[in-house]
């Protein structure tokens, strides 16, 4: 197979990690046989400072062409002023819309070596498996009006929430079939008792519910959510949410995990690419769920498993290689139960190493596969 992947490495200590990515997609091309060509573009702070913009219609244009996005992560504090005209967020709600990315997939899971890692008791944690289905192209981010002015008395501000009926049901549709492939069960979560998007929502989801009899359904105010991913996570399956409240959650979830450097994300839609054959993949962009870290930037800390493994859902959903996504994913795991840990999961006995070491481990295993 040959697949033409954009690279977008971004800010802080996102070209670190999107580098160590790229050289475990190397890897697998190499033991499977496949070519993957590699295009670099730039988003966000970069962008801004080379182009003044987040997002220059160089980089969208190179990201349609392509089979999937790799994306680092975005910002810093050289871009921070709140009275910019233009940061470097701007360019990731420019791209998710503008490549029609209406679905963020975030995978949770704790894996048994890392237990006691986590910030939570390890019983609460040793369990938890579970996938976060995010909307991403409506709601506060996006809704108009948005504007700050002033006034005889002071400053003012407004940001909207706006839902459609299309928007939450192609969401809600997602969650649902995840729910069927996993274990038959989809927590929606809204803010019903107070906003009107969210009674929309939930009135969607009753309606959609009899279509899948299979999956048992039932609706969390955000709050009581925010709770029990604390108190009791394992119980969660699928959750599926709309924007504002997905953001802050899955960043509440990342501490089931042991820490933001080991959550991968998948942000898809409903274009597709033709690959080999009569295959079909869906079209996504795949990042990390932690931002730019500008602290960590240059200093060889990162952890780069986040986005490796946001380079094995790109394999699995975009370019339909599922045995390649599973060796990625398993060799990461072997790597952790041998020892070897980033400095935001270390612990007494275990082995750090860096970000560059990280990925060499990896690769190297994969590499290492196919002369076996």
């Amino acid at each position: 197979m040959k697949a033409n992947i954009a690279v977008l490495p971004g800010d802080g200590i996102g070209p670190e990690v999107t580098a160590e990515a790229v050289k475990v997609l190397k890897a697998v091309g190499q033991r499977y046989n496949h070519e993957f060509v590699f295009h670099y573009a730039l988003i966000g702070g970069a962008a801004i400072d080379r182009f003044g913009t987040a997002l220059p219609d160089a980089t969208l244009d190179l990201c349609r062409r392509s089979h999937a996005v790799l994306l680092g992560a975005v910002g810093g504090p050289q871009w921070d002023d709140p009275q910019a005209k233009v940061r470097p967020e701007d360019g990731l709600l420019a791209i998710r819309k503008g490549l029609g990315l209406f679905a963020n997939l975030r995978p949770v899971k704790m894996l048994p070596c890392l237990v006691h890692t986590a910030t939570l008791k390890a019983e609460a944690v040793k369990d938890v498996d579970l996938v976060v289905v995010r909307e991403l192209t409506g709601g506060l981010y996006f809704g108009k009006p948005k504007r700050q002015w002033h006034t005889s008395r002071g400053r003012r501000a407004v940001d909207t929430m706006a839902y459609s009926e299309r928007e939450i049901e192609r969401i809600l549709r997602m969650g649902f079939e995840l729910a069927r492939q996993r274990r038959h069960k989809l927590t929606s979560v809204d803010k019903a008792n107070v906003l009107e998007t969210s009674r929309l929502w939930r009135q969607k989801a009753m309606e959609m519910a009899p279509l899948y009899p299979d999956v048992e359904l039932e609706h969390m105010l955000v709050d009581n959510c925010a709770m029990q991913l604390i108190r009791q996570p394992s119980v969660f399956d699928v959750i599926v949410t709309e924007n504002t409240f997905g953001d802050i959650l899955t960043d509440e979830a990342s501490l089931l995990a042991g820490s933001m450097g080991m959550l991968p994300s998948a942000s898809l839609g409903s274009k597709t690419r033709k690959l080999l054959g009569e295959r079909w993949g869906t079209f996504g962009l795949y990042e990390p769920i932690h931002g730019s870290a500008p602290r960590r930037a240059g200093q060889n800390l990162a952890n780069p498993i986040a986005t490796i493994l946001s380079a094995a859902l790109l394999l699995r959903h975009s370019l339909c290689l599922v045995q390649e996504a599973e060796a990625v994913e398993q060799e990461v795991t072997d790597i952790l139960d041998a020892g070897y840990r980033t400095y935001d999961i270390m612990e007494a006995g275990m082995k750090q190493v860096g970000t560059k070491e990280m990925g060499d481990l990896v690769s190297l295993r994969i590499s290492a596969g196919s002369q076996s």
